[in-house]
This record gives structure tokens, C-alpha cells and sequence, in this order.
């Protein structure tokens, strides 16, 4: 693949957002008052909750919690996560 889609871009954006969040949390575990890990914790599930809102918003729900939209359960209706193409 020459290039990455518009969609793997942000797909890309929520992995890594993800990811920062359970290595953040697994060090607030045996670190839980180090300010400078709670800001990073912080600042990255805001961008992990911005990723994803707009990834549903232009896509398809990642997980139940997206599956509303216009008033309608769209979770059964579209292609599971796993059976989605990036083509």
C-alpha cells in the first residue's frame, strides 16, 4: 500500500491514543501521585475520546458505546469491527 487512507490515519491516531492510555495506566498503578503521569493520562484520554468521536462521526461506531447515531442502534447494522476493509 503506497499510502494510508484518511481512515487508517485516525484508526491509526485511536490505536496509538489507546495504547498511551493502558502504559500510563499500568505506571499510575504503582505511581498513582506523579503529577507529570496524571497530566499525560490526561491530556492523552482527551485526545483518545476526540479520535474516536470523530472516527464514528465520519466511519462506523468502534464499540458499542458509539452505536447511536440519528436516533438509531447502528451496532447490529454495520460491519462488525473485524470484518470492516480498509480498502
Amino acid at each position: 500500500m503506497v499510502g494510508k487512507t484518511e481512515k487508517q490515519k485516525l484508526m491509526q491516531k485511536v490505536q496509538s491514543c489507546s495504547f498511551a492510555l493502558v502504559e500510563a495506566n499500568l505506571f499510575l498503578d504503582s505511581h498513582p501521585n506523579c503529577k507529570e503521569a496524571i497530566a499525560f493520562y490526561e491530556k492523552h484520554l482527551k485526545m483518545y475520546n476526540d479520535a474516536v468521536k470523530e472516527y464514528e462521526k465520519m466511519y462506523n461506531p468502534i464499540t458499542p458505546a458509539g452505536a447511536v447515531k440519528d436516533g438509531k442502534w447502528t451496532w447490529s447494522t454495520t460491519p462488525w469491527p473485524w470484518e470492516r476493509s480498509e480498502n
